[in-house]
């Protein structure tokens, strides 16, 4: 057969956030319903989860490419950038490769009644029919079709698909074979997209949040034995259960109930912090002044864009139990409680550093969601065909990806089994579709903006790859070049060097 056409472009995608790929299932962080969206906002200066490599979720993400009950075919090509050729090799070309294929069988096989060597030529065609065949096809087939390629100055980015195949001893070999190349990306005028640069100055809540992640470690939480109520930056130690309410109720003796009652939300010694600007307003208002032992009631309206699914857009009734007041204390911030957080002179040096390397993730963020907006300003912009094949390819890594967090979660391989993967795979085209076209972009700037990654650059991507797989450099250098793996590195990091250029280049 023709040898695969090997791609090493469009494995990894544009250097931005995509969304989830299975909806509200591969949500792995979920809010306190005590608390604002506000707590997700601050705590994405920093953090990027990123999956283990090796490990047993990645096997029972693969598992759907073998299960025959959700099997795919091979892509439809794009009619714009689909080329087919003909092929044509003359008879006694295709007797010539039957013939030094069948000798080579004739001097290797071992057959009983023959000495090695002298097995008939008639025998190994009758015996060996099916496998000469086959290596036939596999040099004949395979030289023909690069030479066609070079001929006709075309480059495949597909494995091709072959029909209409004639191979026989004695006759001419005669086969077409189609497959897709890539689109002409014309990026006239792409110096004029608009690029704002954003204003990543750290301000003071900010820093306040990050110093309030850094200590919450080093707290130490006392009960108040003080007879008193609850004030602001007082720890309420509460249990709750909290009822949503459904829009249809139905009213009965006892009153009004919920038509279709849901899963309670219950709590048990959970911490919510008096007048915290992370606790929903009614929280705050209901448990301020309340004392232990108390018990309220009240209802709690969740914003639409609240960050846990089940709660946005939903008002939910709960019963809250006051427990016990509780103050958080933290150690004298001085040179001592710095050297315990880390390698600091001082307290002031600890803050320095702390501030400056929140600053760092913020304007990082910040700067990646404008080269996000800058891609897609672009891909408005430009119109071109996309390769089927592509599309084709990035829906499946994202149906990885989703189904690696679906198996951290818990989910069994039989249980992935039982998920519609056709309604999936039709729910990521249009955002497989817009990162390929992302990367085509990106892939078509470096070459405008001339960005080159080095084998210097290489190697320290390599380095940083090796520390974070715990996999000695040169083990991992082997087993990339193995796969593709390499190729696919240096891609990517092309394409972040020219989003960063252009970004550099048109920011205002």
């Amino acid at each position: 057969m023709p040898r695969r056409v090997e791609r090493t472009h469009f494995a990894a995608t544009i250097p931005s956030r995509s969304a989830p790929i299975l909806s509200d299932c591969l949500e792995g962080n979920t809010l306190n319903p005590t608390e604002t969206t506000e707590l997700t906002e601050t705590a994405h200066l920093g953090t990027e989860a990123q999956d283990p490599p090796g490990t047993d979720a990645q096997e029972l993400a693969h598992d759907h490419d073998h299960d025959p009950s959700h099997h795919h075919q091979a892509p439809v090509l794009n009619p714009e950038l689909t080329r087919e050729i003909e092929v044509e090799a003359p008879a006694d070309e295709v007797a010539k490769s039957f013939k030094t294929v069948i000798k080579r069988y004739q001097r290797l096989a071992r057959i009983p009644g023959f000495r090695a060597g002298k097995v008939p030529e008639s025998l190994v065609r009758s015996k060996f029919a099916k496998e000469v065949r086959q290596e036939v096809l596999e040099g004949l087939v395979g030289q023909r079709f690069r030479q066609a390629l070079e001929e006709q100055n075309l480059r495949p980015i597909s494995e091709p698909q072959m029909r209409d195949l004639q191979l026989m001893d004695g006759q001419p070999l005669r086969f077409k074979a189609a497959f897709e190349v890539l689109p002409e990306i014309d990026l006239s005028g792409y110096e004029s997209t608009p690029v704002t640069r954003p204003d990543a100055t750290l301000t003071d809540d900010e820093f306040a949040a990050e110093l309030a992640r850094a200590l919450e470690s080093h707290a130490t939480v006392e009960t108040v034995e003080e007879d008193r109520p609850l004030a602001d930056g007082d720890w309420a130690e509460i249990q709750f259960r909290g009822e949503i309410k459904d829009l249809a109720q139905t009213v009965t003796e006892a009153g009004a109930e919920n038509a279709e009652a849901g899963e309670p939300i219950t709590g048990e010694d959970v911490l919510v912090e008096v007048g915290g600007k992370n606790t929903l307003p009614a929280f705050n208002e209901s448990l301020r002044g309340s004392k232990p032992g108390q018990e309220l009631r009240f209802e709690v309206d969740y914003p639409a864009d609240f960050g846990e699914p089940r709660l946005a857009g939903k008002t939910v009734g709960y019963d809250v139990t006051v427990k016990n007041i509780k103050r958080k204390s933290f150690p004298e911030r001085d040179a001592e409680f710095a050297k315990q957080l880390g390698n600091y002179e001082s307290w002031e040096d600890f803050e320095r550093q702390l501030r400056e390397r929140a600053a760092d993730r913020k304007r990082t963020a910040l700067e990646n969601a404008a080269k996000d907006k800058m891609l897609e300003a672009m891909i408005e912009r430009y119109r071109f065909p996309v390769p089927e094949s592509f599309v084709q390819q990035q829906i499946e890594a994202r149906l990885d990806r989703g189904l690696r967090a679906l198996a951290q979660q818990g989910m069994t391989t039989e249980q992935m089994r039982q998920l519609d993967f056709a309604r999936l795979r039709a729910a990521q085209r249009d955002q497989a579709t817009n990162e390929v076209k992302a990367s085509m972009i990106l892939d078509r700037l470096a070459g405008l903006e001339h960005v080159e990654i080095s084998d210097e650059d290489l190697d320290r991507e390599l380095l940083m790859a090796s520390i974070q797989a715990r996999e000695p450099m040169e083990t991992l250098r082997e087993r990339l070049q193995k796969d593709g793996g390499l190729d696919r590195m240096r891609d990517q990091m092309r394409r972040e060097r020219a989003g960063t250029a252009v970004y550099e280049k048109l920011a205002r």
